[in-house]
C-alpha cells in the first residue's frame, strides 16, 4: 500500500466507504474478520486516494466554503423532527473540517404558505446544496424546479417526489409502509368491523408522505377485496385543539358502532391513543408511526398494537454524507435509498431502543 497523505484520517476513509473506523483499521493492518462487501468498499476508497488526486487533502487545503441548508418542519424536543435535527447536527460535526457549513431553516408543517416563505428565503441565500422534507408536494416542485434552474443540487429526506431531479433520497418506501400497516391492522379483524383512519388538517396541500402511505394502505384494501368486509371511516384532527379532537372522536364512536381498529399516518399516534383511553375505547387495535417516547409508552401499555419506525437520524446524516461525496469528493452516489421499515411491538421495543451500532 502506498503512503497516505498525513491529512487523511481513518475516520475520513470510514465515512467515504460507509463502514466503521474499526473496519478500516482491520483492513489497513490486515487483522480480524472483515466482510467481503466492506473489504471491497474500503479498498476502493483507499485506491482512489492513492492513485488519483488526493480529494480529501484537497478539500482540507481548499478555501472553498460549502453552504448547505436543511429545510424541514419546526418542532419541539419530543417530536419526530427533533431526531432529524439531531442527524443534521451529527453531520455538522463530521464534515465541518471539510469547510461544510450547515444551516437549518424551519417551516410550519401544517401550513403550505410557511413552506413557500422559507423556500424563497433559501433562494435568496443561493446555497451550494439544499436538503428538503417535501411535505407539500406542489409547493416543493415549484421550489425544486427553481433550484434546478440555478444549478443548486438538492436531496430529499422522509419522503420524495420522484419527478424532481434530486441527488439522493433517504427514507421509507412510504407506499410500502402504508401497505404493511394495512396488513398488520386488518389481519384477523372480525368481518363487518369498522376502521378509523385519522388525519391532521393542513392549510394548503395534503402531506406528500401521508398521501403515499394512504395509497399503500388502500392498495392492500382493494387488492384483497376487503370493501365488503370492512368499512373505513375517515376523520380529521386539528393539530392545535385536543378538546375538539376528543369531541370529534366521541361523536364518531356514538354514530358508528363496531369500530375495531384505528390508524394515523403521522408520528402523533400518542394523541389518538390518549383520547381512546379517556373515552374507554382502548381495546381498539391501533397502529401509528415513529419512535417518540409518548408513542412507546402507549405501545408498552398495550394501547398501541404496532409502531412503524424509520431511523430518522440516519436519514438526515446519510443524505448530508452523500452530498459531500458528490460535491467535495466527486464520488458517485445512489439516488434512492430506502431505509428499513421497522415493525415494533411491546415484545421487541426494548431490544430495538437499547441496541447500539
Amino acid at each position: 500500500m502506498k503512503d497516505k497523505s498525513p491529512n487523511i484520517r481513518i475516520k475520513d476513509i470510514a465515512i467515504l466507504a460507509g463502514v466503521s473506523e474499526g473496519t478500516v483499521d482491520r483492513v489497513i493492518h490486515q487483522r480480524g474478520d472483515v466482510s467481503p462487501k466492506s473489504l471491497e468498499a474500503v479498498k476502493k476508497v483507499m485506491e482512489e486516494i492513492n492513485y488519483s488526486p488526493n480529494l480529501l487533502a484537497r478539500s482540507l487545503a481548499s478555501k472553498k466554503q460549502y453552504s448547505f441548508i436543511c429545510l424541514f418542519p419546526e418542532h419541539n424536543p419530543t417530536e419526530y423532527w427533533h431526531s432529524i435535527d439531531n442527524g443534521f447536527n451529527f453531520a455538522t460535526s463530521e464534515f465541518s473540517h471539510h469547510n461544510v457549513h450547515i444551516e437549518k431553516i424551519y417551516f410550519n408543517q401544517y401550513d403550505a404558505t410557511s413552506f413557500t416563505k422559507a423556500a424563497n428565503e433559501i433562494l435568496e441565500k443561493e446555497p451550494d446544496a439544499v436538503f428538503i422534507a417535501p411535505i407539500f408536494g406542489k409547493e416543493t416542485l415549484i421550489f425544486t424546479n427553481e433550484l434546478s434552474k440555478r444549478n443548486i443540487p438538492f436531496s430529499f429526506i422522509d419522503s420524495m417526489i420522484e419527478e424532481a431531479d434530486f441527488v439522493t433520497y433517504y427514507g421509507q418506501n412510504s407506499f410500502q409502509s402504508g401497505y404493511i400497516a394495512a396488513k398488520l391492522l386488518l389481519s384477523k379483524l372480525p368481518e363487518k368491523s369498522k376502521v378509523l383512519v385519522v388525519r391532521t388538517q393542513r392549510k394548503g396541500s395534503v402531506s406528500n408522505q401521508t398521501i403515499a402511505r394512504i395509497n399503500g394502505f388502500m392498495n392492500y384494501f382493494q387488492e384483497n377485496n376487503l370493501e365488503d368486509k370492512f368499512e373505513i371511516i375517515n376523520i380529521e384532527f386539528n393539530n392545535d385543539d385536543e378538546q375538539a379532537n376528543q369531541e370529534i372522536l366521541r361523536n364518531t364512536f356514538s354514530k358508528h358502532g363496531n369500530i375495531k381498529a384505528a390508524i394515523t399516518f403521522n408520528s402523533k399516534v400518542y394523541r389518538l391513543a390518549t383520547h381512546l383511553v379517556e373515552l374507554n375505547q382502548s381495546p381498539v387495535r391501533l397502529i401509528g408511526y415513529d419512535l417518540l417516547d409518548r408513542n412507546v409508552d402507549f405501545l408498552l401499555q398495550g394501547v398501541v398494537s404496532f409502531l412503524i419506525a424509520q431511523r430518522p437520524e440516519k436519514q438526515a446524516y446519510l443524505t448530508i454524507r452523500d452530498m459531500c461525496r458528490k460535491l467535495i469528493f466527486n464520488q458517485k452516489t445512489q439516488k434512492i435509498n430506502f431505509v428499513p421499515i421497522d415493525i415494533l411491538m411491546k415484545e421487541n421495543i426494548e431490544y430495538y431502543k437499547d441496541f447500539k451500532e
